[in-house]
């Protein structure tokens, strides 16, 4: 087994529906309880290879086939010399088939199984959390939401079976109040897409992967639809140490930032930084009310009052970022944008006005036709506006929120967030696997809009999907290692620049 990340490789990501295919595919494929049985090693051996140390393990199992998942990983525990203390929360004579041949496995082997109450475990000590897998669809009650509260209480650290019990596969959020905070997760079989966004990555830790022998591509081929998402991968670097003697700065495309209303210039003002951080030739600046006839931090940024009404042509070969603190004076250009602009990405203020436009909705659902790419880069409550929901829904199913709002509108989006997701038209969605709570400073929005912008203009026939999937990912791998307090935006670009991404 392996930890999922980091990786050079984008990873399948199954939900719930495919992961019981491809499970039911390979227990008819294997004599009888031989897959949990490997499930269970697989268990255990990460457990060793986490607490080597450790005096004693708890196994918190639950009532059905996780719950069997830790007690063969207790039976192969006892037998590797381990102290082992079982809690089997549930009714034994009501297990399914294959737990309760593992409990009977387990007891041959020497494993007392109580009720409840854990052990004494120290801080070197491991708890294993195999209460519910990925078949839990209502938050832990009664005796499973008691065991869920001690293991969270607990000094030493947690490994979950398959996904922390109380946290829904698929989407990422917790059923209810009582959710498990792991330290680490295994997942079993497949990966499972709740474990890489929404709040998903705070409750599963760091997540593991062991296939149990399927090997690569089983499980799309034994999942007919495919994998539900994609797990992004690094991508090469784009670095000006590429760029050709011969070229010069218009081989490296155009970008104009549209925005920066009265009050807020400095949104603006670091989407443009970060365009030229990103290595675009020329950046134009517009700000939208805001009186500001240079940057001195970066005079070399082209500040053009009224650039959005300049001729047809410029507008027509440029990458145009729209919306970065643009305030209600970004509806009176969009039309404009949305008509010429050969690359847009539109972000906050653009997306709540084209929200409240159903003509602005009209001229960005035409782009696509036109064949002119559109990135669109909401955060959850700028998604839920677009879509004319609630921001819950949005973060109740990001991937399905995501895809919603790239086929109505036919272009790429990028749902911001904790496990950012990707999706364009015809395509799976990805979910990011970088950054971290320090990019949650103001700006750090704005830094990504023109990061994206500065990419797309020197990067000739890449997709607005594809300079998204780089963006995000370098943008989020700026904040790793997580520093110990937020990150400013301006110090972002920085990081961003010294990436080489």
């Amino acid at each position: 087994m392996n930890p999922v990340l980091p990786s050079s490789l984008e990873q399948p990501l199954f939900g719930v529906v495919a992961t019981r295919l491809i499970e039911a595919r390979e227990a008819a494929a294997r004599p009888p309880h031989a897959l949990m049985d490997q499930a269970g090693l697989a268990v255990a051996q990460l457990a060793m290879a986490l607490a080597p140390h450790a005096r004693c393990i708890w196994v918190a199992a639950g009532p059905g086939n996780n719950g069997g998942d830790g007690l063969e990983a207790a039976r192969h525990l006892l037998r590797w010399g381990k102290q082992v203390h079982v809690s089997l929360i549930g009714d034994p004579a009501a297990l399914p088939a294959d737990a309760a041949n593992a409990l009977q496995r387990a007891q041959s082997a020497g494993a007392t199984i109580g009720r409840r109450d854990p052990p004494d475990l120290a801080q070197h000590d491991l708890a294993i959390d195999a209460l519910l897998g990925i078949g839990g669809r209502r938050a832990p009650h009664g005796a499973l939401a008691e065991s869920v509260r001690q293991l969270n209480a607990l000094a030493c650290p947690v490994l979950a079976v398959d996904v922390p019990s109380g946290l829904n596969a698929d989407t990422g959020q917790p059923l209810g109040d009582a959710c498990i905070n792991a330290a680490h997760t295994l997942a079993l079989l497949t990966r499972k897409p709740g474990l890489f966004t929404a709040s998903g990555r705070d409750h599963a830790g760091r997540v593991w992967f062991d296939d149990l022998g399927i090997g690569p591509g089983a499980g799309s081929a034994a999942a007919a639809d495919g994998p539900q998402a994609w797990l992004s991968a690094s991508l090469p670097a784009v670095s000006a140490t590429g760029r050709r003697h011969a070229q010069h700065k218009g081989s490296f495309g155009d970008v104009a930032i549209v925005g920066g209303a009265g009050g807020m210039a400095g949104a603006g003002l670091l989407a443009a930084r970060a365009a030229l951080a990103a290595g675009a030739g020329r950046v134009f600046v517009e700000l939208l009310g805001a009186a500001l006839a240079v940057d001195t931090l970066h005079p070399e940024l082209m500040l053009r009052s009224g650039w959005s009404a300049g001729p047809a042509t410029l507008i027509g070969a440029s990458t145009v970022v729209c919306g970065c603190g643009g305030g209600d004076a970004v509806k009176a250009v969009l039309p404009r944008l949305l008509a010429l602009a050969a690359r847009l990405v539109l972000d906050a203020d653009a997306l709540n006005a084209i929200a409240t436009d159903t003509a602005l909705q009209t001229l960005l659902a035409h782009r696509a036709a036109r064949q002119l790419p559109t990135v669109l880069t909401p955060h959850p409550l700028e998604a839920a506006r677009l879509l004319g929901t609630a921001t819950a829904e949005i973060q109740g199913n990001r991937l399905r929120a995501a895809q919603s709002l790239a086929e109505r509108f036919a272009c790429c989006v990028v749902l911001k967030g904790s496990g950012s997701v990707i999706a364009a038209p015809f395509e799976a969605p990805r979910v990011n696997p970088t950054g971290n709570a320090a990019l949650a400073t103001a700006g750090t929005g704005d830094v990504l809009a023109g990061w994206l912008g500065g990419l797309w203009a020197q990067s000739g026939s890449a997709s607005g999907f594809q300079t998204a999937l780089r963006a995000v990912r370098s943008h989020g791998a700026a904040a790793e290692p997580p520093p110990p307090g937020p990150l400013c935006a301006s110090a972002l670009i920085d990081a961003l620049s010294r990436s080489g991404a």
